[in-house]
Formats: structure tokens, C-alpha cells, sequence
């Protein structure tokens, strides 16, 4: 039996994914808009944990902002329309981080709400 998806369904496309447990930039990324960063974050639970995530601008080093900072295990994720080459930022204390940057179409992109604070 043969099934057909709609495109939309299968468009969405892992571009890079990086794993740590130390502070670090990890190699740089160049990504289309829009894109997403899933994220997951989690600790062996012997001490207290803290993860600062940033975008940077790759080549020139411009901050482009805070992406995440927590203190707690979890996961989420985080919609961008800005596109280019960039790298992250990573400041990790007794936390184990796990990164994917998924590029998506606009319909999918569309899909994303902002969780309310």
C-alpha cells in the first residue's frame, strides 16, 4: 500500500546537530529562514545546573541575542526568521545540552505560537 504525505509534512529538514556537556561554540551553521532550534537540556542531578545559550553571527561575531537560559532539565523549542551564517554560544555548568537547527517552509513556520509566559 502505497501512502502519500502532504509536502509540507516532509519538508521539514534537520540542517546540523550538536551534543555537550562543556561550555563551547559549536561549528558554525548556514541556515535559511525559517528555521527552528529544537532544543533538550538534562542533568545527572548530582548538582546544580545552568545552561546560557547564544547566536552568534558567524565571521564577523556580532551577538545576535540570548536564545535560552535555564537552570532546570527540559526542552523546547525556539522559531527564527533571520537567516545567514551563524554559530552558538554555549555556557554549561553540570548540564548535558543537545541542539538541533531544523530548517521548515512557511507553512510550517506558521504552525509556531509563542508559548505565554
Amino acid at each position: 500500500m502505497l501512502t502519500a504525505l502532504p509536502a509540507t509534512v516532509l519538508a521539514e529538514q534537520l540542517l546540523v546537530e550538536f551534543r555537550g556537556s562543556e561550555s563551547r561554540n559549536t561549528p558554525e551553521f548556514e541556515v535559511r529562514a525559517p528555521w527552528i532550534l529544537d532544543w533538550r537540556i538534562t542533568t545527572d542531578g548530582a548538582y546544580d545546573s545552568a545552561v546560557e545559550l547564544s547566536l552568534e553571527a558567524a565571521g564577523i561575531g556580532v551577538h545576535e541575542g540570548r536564545v535560552l537560559y535555564t537552570k532546570q532539565p527540559g526542552n523546547g523549542v525556539r522559531l527564527f526568521r533571520n537567516e545567514g551564517r551563524f554559530y552558538f554560544r554555549v555556557s554549561s555548568s553540570f548540564a548535558n545540552w543537545h541542539l538541533k537547527v531544523i530548517e521548515l517552509t512557511e507553512e510550517e513556520a506558521a504552525q509556531y505560537t509563542p508559548r505565554e509566559r
